[in-house]
């Protein structure tokens, strides 16, 4: 008998897909007892039925399919492979139980096939026996790690076994893998979520009304947009504990963010009495010295003190650049414009600084080009945002009238 692939298709009844899997029906032998010639005229059949199920497949009618490997199990029912493709079909139909107990045959001739594992765990997933799924779709990825489809649904069986941990480890290996699979990024804050909110939980019982609580609670309201809650929440923790390094930081950040610069610069002093190396305190004294008192030379002290505790942190290196830029300290704003221009060139606003210094040392061809690299970035930022508009406006017209 010749060897033949067939393919699973997607199933998009869930937002995870099933993978494309590429099998080889191997002959095994269809019995024993076969009369002399009858095992050519059963080859001949076999590969009429599977020539029959593909055509089915592809024309996207399941139910022939599925009878056909039927009618191939009972030709050759040693073909551990056929078992395999007749379990993809039944997921795809979301027979599951029907896909547990066929895949289970199939395995019980070859346990070595990956693929098999890899279903059976979704089915076993899909009919809510997470145990046993998670010793399937384990097993699976051992003898392949780069499947991502197994590795998706071990995640969603995690997260049902409450092994939220595991989950999360399985998702960062994913969203490595997958940096645009929406659903990877979906779940993997969905975890980080109810890990936080298992955290919380857990200082709630401890003690209520701590200093890490209040901290905790102003983090959360601030990650919602919710700058007025969590102020009074960043209060709550300063006045538990005014001496704990972070304190301040938050509080004065909460400020920042709400435009109240007295105060924002009050408490982010008070922050590097405690911890002199915050190097966020330091960047955004710089920004409020820079931006509210037109003070350079104040806004590079500040800068300078940030990126010596964190040489990384671009903003502080931008906005270093901007006050080297008003003290007409040109050739330094330059080597800063550059480091930070090479670590995200999308930013728009970097090329034109960039540009001002390059005008002011007479590199004229190299301003310019910065030039049109800035106003690229702008019109493609401008038409970015006008299709979002477009879009929303097209939504909201198709959206049914209440």
């Amino acid at each position: 008998m010749k060897f033949w692939p067939t393919f699973l298709k997607k199933n998009k009844s869930r937002t995870v897909h099933l993978a494309v899997a590429v099998l080889m029906l191997v002959q095994a032998g269809a019995g024993a007892a076969a009369k002399p010639g009858q095992e050519s005229k059963d080859d001949a059949r076999v590969q009429e039925l599977y020539a029959e199920a593909k055509s089915a497949q592809a024309a996207g009618n399941l139910a022939t399919a599925a009878e056909r490997y039927e009618a191939i199990l009972v030709i050759a029912p040693r073909l551990a492979a056929a078992y395999n493709n007749l379990g993809s079909i039944y997921i795809q139909q979301r027979e599951f139980r029907k896909a547990a107990e066929v895949l289970q045959k199939g395995l019980k001739i070859n346990p070595a096939m990956p693929s098999a594992s890899a279903l059976l765990g979704i089915a076993q997933y899909e009919m809510g026996a997470y145990a046993e799924a998670e010793q399937r779709l384990a097993a699976a990825l051992r003898t392949n790690p780069n499947d991502n489809n197994a590795e998706l649904y071990l995640a969603h069986t995690l997260i049902q076994l409450g092994k939220l941990e595991q989950a999360a480890s399985h998702l960062q290996s994913l969203s490595r893998r997958e940096a645009k699979n929406q659903e990877v990024w979906y779940l993997l804050g969905k975890v980080y979520m109810q890990l936080s909110q298992e955290s919380l939980a857990k200082l709630n019982e401890i003690d209520p009304d701590s200093y890490v609580v209040h901290q905790v609670s102003g983090e959360i309201m601030e990650s919602m947009n919710n700058l007025d809650g969590a102020l009074l929440e960043y209060k709550k923790a300063v006045d538990l504990a005014p001496d704990k390094a972070g304190t301040h930081y938050h509080l004065g950040n909460a400020y920042w963010s709400l435009a109240m610069w007295e105060q924002a610069e009050k408490e982010l002093r008070a922050e590097l009495a405690i911890n002199p190396k915050n190097c966020q305190a330091h960047w955004k004294l710089g920004q409020i010295a820079l931006e509210q008192r037109d003070d350079p030379h104040a806004a590079v002290d500040e800068e300078d003190k940030a990126l010596s505790a964190c040489p990384n942190l671009d903003a502080a290196r931008e906005d270093r650049a901007r006050a080297l830029l008003k003290l007409e300290r040109y050739k330094e704003a330059m080597a800063d414009l550059q480091v930070v221009v090479a670590a995200d060139p999308s930013e728009p606003r970097r090329h034109f600084l960039l540009a001002q210094a390059y005008r002011a040392l007479g590199r004229a061809q190299e301003a310019q080009a910065e030039m049109r690299t800035f106003s690229k970035l702008q019109e493609d930022a401008q038409a970015s945002k006008a299709n979002r508009a477009k879009q929303i406006l097209e939504n909201k017209e198709r959206a049914p009238t209440p």
